[in-house]
Formats: C-alpha cells, sequence, structure tokens
C-alpha cells in the first residue's frame, strides 16, 4: 500500500501530489499518471475545500478524482466521503476500485436491507472511509434524520456523481437528485463538494454547478472517443433486425451490450439470439437485483457474447474491454445515447457502435413522454388528500388520487423536494406551505425533451461525421466553435465511406420471424382487491376470490414480432377480425392448458373495435363448436372509464355491465377482448359473470399493451 502523506503544513507539496500519484497507480496499474484536470480537481478539493464539476468523457477517470481525494482527505484527519450514486451496478464497480486503493467503502441500496444497521454503526464509529448511498436513501426518514446531520457536518467531502441527474434539462433527471442541493445546502464549513458526468451540455452545466455553489470550478475536457467507429443501418421491420443480428453478432469484437427500448423487446431479442446458439441474457428493470449482478459478472468474465438490455444497464458499469453496443431502437436524445454507447471501447483501440433504428421509436418516446408529471389539477389532488398531522402511506393514498403507484411516488418526491409534503415514518405528511405548479416549466422541458428526439432522428440521417454530430449536442468545447464543420472523425460510416452490410439471408429470416412469430403468453389473474376500495363506496377488498382463470393473449403491442401486427390492427378502422389472426388465436388456444375446456363465448362490449372482438368471438364460436353468448354489454349511462391507478379504476368499472342470463350456459366462458392494459376490465367483467352463476371465467385478449 502507498504511504499517504498525513503532514497539513504543506498541503501543496510535491509529496501530497506523489501520494496521490501513489494511490493511482493503486487504482489503476503501475504505469498510470494523474491527468493534469485530475491533479487541478484533487488539489481543489484537498487543498482548498473547493466545490468542483468535472464534466469529463467515460473512461477518462472521474472516480480516481474523487477515491484519491478521499483518501488523502481521510489521512489528514477529515471525516467520510459521501457518494451519491444512481445505480446498483455503479456501486459495485465503485467498491471493489476503492478495495483496490485500500478505501473502506460501504453502501446503502435496496440490495443489502438486512446490513444497514451495521453500515450505519460502521459510520458513526469512523471506520468507513467511503459510504456510497443511492439518491432515494437522501429522504429516508432515518437516514435523513438521525445518519446525514452527522454527514454533513463531518464529512470530508461530498461526490454526487452522475451529477446531469440533478438537472431537470438532464437526459436522466430524478427527483430524489433534487435533494442533493438541500444536502450541500447543510454541509458544514470547509466540505468540499465534487460533482462528476459525462454527459452534460452547456445549459446542464450551468444548472449544476450552479446548485452546488456560486465559486464552482468547472473542468471540462473534450468527448471524443477515439475507439469508437459508429454506423447506423437500416433495415425494414424489427424481424429483419432481429434476423441481421443474429447473424452479425458474432462478427462484433469481444463481449457488448446489445440495448433495446423495452422489456418485451429485450426478452424477445435474447430469445431470438439464443436460438441462434448466441451466449446471450435478457438484462431489465424487472430483473432480480441478485442476478443482474451475476449477470453483470458474467458480463465482465466474457461469459456471455452480450447482456440485451434496457437502460436498466446504465450509468456506471464499468467493462474497459466491452468491444460493442449496438441499439435496437433509438434512445429518444442523442446525449442519453452517448451516455450508452461510451460503455464501449474505454480500454480498447476499437469497438463497433451500431443502430439499428425502427418506425415504431417515436412511438415509444411518444409512451414515455404521455407518463410524465401530471397535470395541475391531479396534483393538486395529492396535496388535497394529505394533511399535516396523520401521515398516509403511499397505498393507503393511491386510491385517493387518480394516479398509479409510479406516478403518485414521483408526484410525492417533487412535492417534498418543493416543501409541500414531507416523509416520515408511517408516510406523508402535508407541510402546509403554499405551493405552485410551474406550467412554464414543464412547458419548456417539453419542448426541450421534442427538440432533443428531433435531434436524434437528424442523427440517423446526417450526411456528416457522426461523432461530431454528438459532441456538438453535448457543447464538447474541444470542437471550434468558429468551424461548424470539423474534417470529422474519420472512423464513423460517413467519414469512412464504408458501411454495414444489410442483406440477410432468407432462411435466417424466416427462422427468425417463424421464432418471432409464435403466439401467446399468459394473462396472470388478478389476485388482490386494491386498497381503500371501501372509501370510494365500492364493497370489495382482500382477496378476489370470484377471479378469472389464468387467461392467453396472442402478443404484446410491444413484441418485436406480432407487437407490430396488432397495433396495425387496433390503430386501424374496426372492421371483422382477419384470417391470419383467427389461426392465430386458435394456435394459442390449441396450447392453453386450462382445467375444463370452454363450453361458451362471450365478446367483451369494446368501445373502440365492437366489430373486430365481435367477429372473433363469433369465429371461435364456430371453429370451437361453442355456444355463442354474443357481448356482455355496458351500461350505456356510464361515462368512459380514464382513472390512471387501480383503487378508481375499479370503482369506476364496479357493476358497469348488464349481469347476462346464463341458465343455459353457465359456462366455462370464453370472455373475448381486444386487448388489456392492467387487467381490471377483465377482472371486474369476470367478477360480474361469476356473480351471474358462470362456473369459470378464461380471458382472451388479441393483446396486451406490455
Amino acid at each position: 500500500m502507498v504511504p499517504v502523506t498525513t503532514t497539513t503544513a504543506n498541503p501543496t507539496s510535491p509529496a501530497l501530489r506523489e501520494s496521490a500519484e501513489g494511490l493511482l497507480r493503486e487504482l489503476a496499474g503501475p504505469s498510470a499518471r494523474l491527468r493534469e484536470d485530475q491533479w487541478r480537481a484533487i488539489e481543489a478539493l484537498v487543498v482548498h475545500r473547493r466545490r468542483a464539476l468535472v464534466v469529463q468523457r467515460t473512461g477518462w477517470g472521474k472516480s480516481a478524482v474523487y477515491f484519491i481525494a478521499a483518501k488523502l482527505l481521510r489521512a489528514q484527519g477529515r471525516g467520510a466521503t459521501v457518494i451519491v450514486s444512481p445505480l446498483l451496478a455503479l456501486m459495485r464497480n465503485q467498491v471493489a476500485a476503492a478495495e483496490r486503493a485500500g478505501v473502506v467503502a460501504a453502501t446503502i441500496n435496496s440490495g443489502n436491507v438486512t446490513e444497514w444497521d451495521e453500515i450505519h454503526a460502521q459510520v458513526a464509529a469512523g471506520t468507513v472511509d467511503v459510504l456510497l448511498v443511492s439518491p432515494e436513501r437522501l429522504n429516508n426518514p432515518d437516514f435523513r434524520d438521525q445518519v446525514l446531520p452527522r454527514l454533513a457536518a463531518d464529512a470530508g467531502l461530498v461526490v454526487i456523481d452522475e451529477a446531469h441527474c440533478v438537472s431537470d434539462w438532464g437526459h436522466d433527471f430524478r427527483p430524489d437528485y433534487r435533494r442533493i442541493r438541500t444536502l450541500v445546502d447543510e454541509l458544514g464549513t470547509g466540505i468540499p463538494v465534487l460533482a462528476t458526468t459525462a454527459t452534460a451540455n452547456d445549459r446542464v452545466v450551468r444548472d449544476v454547478a450552479t446548485q452546488i455553489g456560486t465559486d464552482t470550478l468547472v473542468l471540462r475536457g473534450t468527448l471524443d472517443r477515439e475507439s469508437l467507429h459508429l454506423s447506423v443501418v437500416r433495415l425494414p421491420d424489427a424481424v429483419a433486425r432481429t434476423a441481421w443480428l443474429g447473424e452479425q453478432l458474432h462478427r462484433l469484437p469481444g463481449s457488448g451490450i446489445v440495448y433495446a427500448l423495452t422489456v418485451a423487446a429485450a426478452q424477445d431479442l435474447a430469445d431470438v439470439l439464443g436460438s441462434h446458439g448466441h451466449r446471450v441474457a435478457a438484462y431489465t428493470g424487472q430483473t432480480d437485483p441478485a442476478e443482474r449482478e451475476a449477470l453483470e459478472a458474467a458480463l465482465l468474465g466474457n461469459e456471455v457474447k452480450a447482456l440485451i438490455a434496457t437502460s436498466a444497464l446504465g450509468m456506471g458499469f464499468d467493462k474497459p474491454d466491452l468491444g460493442f453496443v449496438v441499439h435496437v431502437g433509438a434512445p429518444s436524445s442523442p446525449i442519453s445515447y452517448y451516455q450508452q454507447v461510451g460503455r464501449a471501447g474505454r480500454g480498447t483501440a476499437r469497438a463497433e457502435v451500431v443502430l439499428l433504428p425502427g418506425p415504431e421509436d417515436t412511438r415509444i418516446w411518444s409512451y414515455f413522454a404521455s407518463v410524465a408529471f401530471p397535470r395541475e389539477h391531479i396534483v393538486r389532488s395529492v396535496l388535497a388528500a394529505l394533511n399535516p398531522d396523520r401521515p398516509l402511506s403511499t397505498v393507503a393514498l393511491e386510491p385517493l388520487v387518480e394516479l398509479n403507484r409510479s406516478r403518485l411516488e414521483m408526484v410525492l418526491k417533487v412535492l417534498d423536494v418543493d416543501g409541500a409534503v414531507r416523509r416520515v415514518r408511517g408516510g406523508w405528511l402535508a407541510t402546509g406551505a403554499p405551493w405552485t405548479y410551474d406550467t412554464e416549466r414543464y412547458t419548456r422541458l417539453s419542448a426541450a425533451r421534442e427538440a432533443e428526439q428531433q435531434a436524434m432522428l437528424d442523427y440517423q440521417s446526417t450526411a456528416d461525421c457522426r461523432m461530431e454530430f454528438l459532441r456538438r449536442q453535448l457543447d464538447d468545447p474541444g470542437l471550434p466553435a468558429s468551424q461548424p464543420h470539423s474534417p470529422g472523425c474519420g472512423r464513423c460510416d460517413n467519414c469512412t465511406g464504408t458501411r454495414l452490410d444489410t442483406a440477410v439471408a432468407e432462411e435466417a429470416l424466416a427462422a427468425t420471424r417463424a421464432r418471432l412469430d409464435r403466439p401467446g403468453l399468459d394473462l396472470a389473474p388478478r389476485k388482490q382487491w386494491p386498497t381503500g376500495l371501501a372509501k370510494l363506496g365500492i364493497p370489495l377488498s382482500g382477496k378476489i376470490t370470484s377471479g378469472a382463470e389464468t387467461g392467453r393473449a396472442i402478443g404484446r403491442l410491444t413484441d418485436l414480432g406480432w407487437g407490430q401486427r396488432l397495433r396495425a390492427l387496433l390503430d386501424a378502422p374496426d372492421a371483422p377480425v382477419p384470417d391470419v389472426v383467427v389461426e392465430a388465436a386458435i394456435a394459442v388456444l390449441r396450447e392453453w392448458n386450462w382445467t375444463t375446456r370452454p363450453t361458451a363465448v362471450l365478446a367483451m362490449d369494446s368501445p373502440d373495435h365492437p366489430i373486430l372482438t365481435g367477429t372473433l368471438a363469433a369465429r371461435l364460436a364456430e371453429i370451437g363448436r361453442l355456444h355463442n353468448l354474443g357481448t356482455l354489454l355496458r351500461r350505456p349511462d356510464l361515462p368512459p372509464v380514464s382513472a390512471a391507478n387501480s383503487a378508481h379504476r375499479v370503482a369506476a368499472l364496479y357493476n358497469s355491465w348488464q349481469p347476462p342470463n346464463l341458465t343455459a350456459n353457465p359456462g366455462p366462458i370464453l370472455l373475448v377482448d381486444a386487448q388489456t392494459d392492467t387487467g381490471w376490465t377483465l377482472t371486474l367483467a369476470t367478477h360480474t359473470l361469476r356473480q351471474s352463476g358462470a362456473t369459470a371465467v378464461l380471458p382472451f385478449t388479441l393483446a396486451t399493451v406490455t
């Protein structure tokens, strides 16, 4: 272990820099040397106790700055360094890096709940050099009230990693990151602050620098990555893109990451590529934390050719020899795209970066935009449902407002940062403080997001240098403003004129189409009624005893195979069901492992697709020799259901249907609908049928939304 200078008499002496250089060699190898801006940042933090923002490309060595500074400050008798990190993958890599330099590091996150008490005790005892926390922990009542005050008073250094998340102009803004400003404002005298990111344009840099201090030192370098070779490959549809990747994956160097825009697409890609003999695995936000860690280790150890991932595998994953990044579907922002492709080629001379865009990308962008911050009257309803004396949990609050769980939590976090609510043990309290809905801000943010989406489309179509395009989107200071067009990177497909071959063998296309075209997925029945229905006047609670059997659907609207066809069918004017869809439905029914075969079929009363749903039910009744019960009619006096969360949706659907006469044929009934989203429509329709005497209900839909 390299000895660290403990004297503070002359902290700018060559000995301090030599100690820093020695720690860097422990971190990065015997030949490592500090970059000049690395030393400037370390000196600002350790000697001058300043606040600094470091904006440097992925792989530059930002984490080395804060680990070295943490060790040097610790040697001077300063307290532990607190690092706010956004992702579990980032934390695991950082803890491993810290250990190589002799730094005692601990992490508090959702994956190590059983260790929290022990870690809190270690922090209190002063035996931890570095504590890594997720931004969500900053407002955990116990952590905020018991641990955070000590850290704010005694910390040696506070680090905000992936600092673009602090800014609502950043591509990955998170409400929890806004609490960091409160933490910074409450720091003791002389505690330095370091913010780091690889992806921030001028506007984000100004915003973050202002939030962390009035005299922030900004150290910003070029974002050019000489190892990255950027290409865009256009193929006609999802089948062709998947087949192309199946043929090309083994030609890509080393191991890498294939990004997809949705969980369903990642799972479909992993399935098809695996059927082609490639060693791949899906990695998404639905992947269990322990499995995520195992998959990261498999990629680090080159045990898989690729992880097929959503953005869940992103910031901070560090594999220096990652040989490629492929996107099947374009992210909505060039800045987030640059952040993801930056995973590749950190320690290699060449890495391939390939974008396979599709026409469905813009629809996916629109969907994610639609679940942004809600309108003012909905936010006001959240405030109105809270009171200052009795805390309400998120679960208890959900039935009182028209928001689903994830959006409600996001609103509460924003209101908490704004001071209108406060999180305490047992839930949330209203503070009574005045609160204003910032319409202007949300309008500007929406316009900025639309501009980013257009820029991503421009990236795909540009004939100029692709690396320069991305660098200009990030306001790279290494590009002279006086030269609108530099000579280019000399590496991308536009600069070299070399295009990847888009030919796909017919047999590969056929095999991929057959794999993707296999219809059928299960619809898990709802098991519990939402809490709080009594407050809405609905006499339902607890376990659902009159529920449906496990249902079936042909596919998801986000599927790579059936998804696009089902979406086109549901977007088109209402018409009789096509033969190809009937054939797919028969295939799904044939493989259905039901306990008792249905004896009757009943169509749901569909406001948008009555002909499609009715003709599908009639065709299935004819082919399956089932009794056609017609349509389960919805009461005409009821308005359309628009509620977003479960409790309000159930309340709006309760007693919505005219009970049918099932005396002649009580079932089991095959209940047919065009599509399902939350599952509550089918659940409440089933409840009506069971109350009317149906022996069993088997839901069947053409599509699920997700």
